[in-house]
């Protein structure tokens, strides 16, 4: 019996293999290979999907969160605050623009960003604030948008797993000043490398962003401030835009893999299923149980060829990276917790019932519930 993958990029990839085909084709013919017009017009189509009001492509998400952060003009010194349950690229880029990282706790069951923590966690040095959009879900914007205008403080939504997402039926990428999306192959718009792109509401914030991925120059040999090497490759460009014309059928797919889970576990006490909050449209870029004896049924599934993962086993402020920040266990109770229970399980666009129910079912085994 063949195994289970967290993610499939090879079936995937097999459907598109024409499409992508020619677009790789495209470029050999043109040699167009940075910027240009395959760039350009994955800047537009993706602003339009988003509904922002215009995006710039990067060689990453890490970029594009670190020249979001840079654009919104943070100095040495000034704290910036997001969530301890992340992936690093979300605090390495505020250090690496010269913020000082300052956490705050999630929500017991949505996991991200807890209003109520982010209003205790505010200090006079404080200038932004980074909510999350973990797993596919949106933070809760609309109480974070209060907070953050009432302190002054700007907003970088990091989109890096929402792709697609709604909040209230806005489009995730539209609900802060700026967003930065990663296009790593595993998401739910992935690349067939590294890319990224930042949307954004002020067309002069964004300005920044293009000066910096291409070594801060306003034009040829013209260059404004230093920048960086973060420009998107137009044949990545090229393939995104094939994939893009795809991704609103496979998050629906997404949705669609998650309420069948739903059903096929519903009865198993052991585990809690991922909450979907009211105001949210959820993309499932991860779909995140979180589990009794974790550990233990993670190598019942792996015995049984089923792949899981764990999104995020060690929060950041616990990480060696950050002891400097003198930090420790307890300090984010809600955060520590779960990183104790959470497993992924299989998640994409091309997820069977089939494979559903036999991930159910080993679970089911596991906990005695079959």
């Amino acid at each position: 019996m063949n195994g289970i993958p967290l993610v499939d990029l090879v079936a995937q990839h097999r459907g598109l293999a024409e499409e992508l085909g020619c677009a790789l084709r495209d470029a050999l013919a043109t040699g167009a290979f940075i910027g240009g017009p395959e760039v350009a017009a994955f800047e537009s189509e993706f602003a339009a999907f988003v509904g922002a009001g215009d995006c710039a492509g990067v060689a990453s998400g890490t970029d594009a969160l670190r020249f979001a952060y840079m654009a919104q003009g943070v100095r040495s010194g000034d704290e910036v605050i997001t969530v301890p349950n992340t992936f690093i690229a979300t605090t390495e880029a505020l250090t690496q623009a010269g913020a000082t990282i300052r956490f705050a706790d999630v929500d017991e069951r949505t996991l991200t960003l807890d209003p109520a923590a982010l209003e205790e966690a505010i200090t006079p040095r404080t200038v932004g604030v980074v909510p999350v959009h973990l797993y596919g879900q949106p933070a809760d914007m609309d109480r974070i948008v209060a907070i953050a205008q009432k302190r002054g403080l700007w907003i970088v939504e990091d989109a890096a797993q929402a792709h697609g997402a709604r909040y209230r039926g806005a489009p995730v990428g539209t609900l802060g000043a700026m967003a930065a999306f990663s296009f790593y192959p595993g998401k739910n718009l992935g690349a067939l490398g590294e890319a990224g792109a930042v949307t954004a509401r002020d067309k002069d914030a964004l300005g920044i962003v293009r000066q910096l991925r291409d070594h801060g120059q306003s034009q040829r040999y013209r260059h404004e401030r230093e920048g960086y090497n973060g420009r998107l490759d137009a044949i990545q460009a090229a393939f995104l835009r094939v994939k893009l014309r795809h991704l609103a059928d496979w998050n629906e797919a997404r949705r669609r893999a998650a309420g069948r889970y739903r059903v096929a576990l519903s009865g198993v006490d052991e585990i809690e299923l991922p909450f979907e909050a009211g105001y949210a449209t959820h993309v499932y870029h991860l779909f995140v149980v979180r589990a009794e004896r974790r550990e233990a049924l993670q190598a019942h599934l792996t015995e049984r060829g089923i792949a899981t993962g764990l999104h995020y086993p060690v929060p950041l402020h616990l990480q060696a990276a950050y002891r400097h920040l003198g930090l420790s266990q307890g300090a984010f109770p809600v955060t520590e917790r779960a990183a104790q229970e959470i497993l992924s399980l299989p998640m994409h666009p091309e997820l069977t019932e089939a494979q559903i129910d036999r991930v159910a079912t080993g679970i089911r085994e596991f906990y005695g519930r079959c």
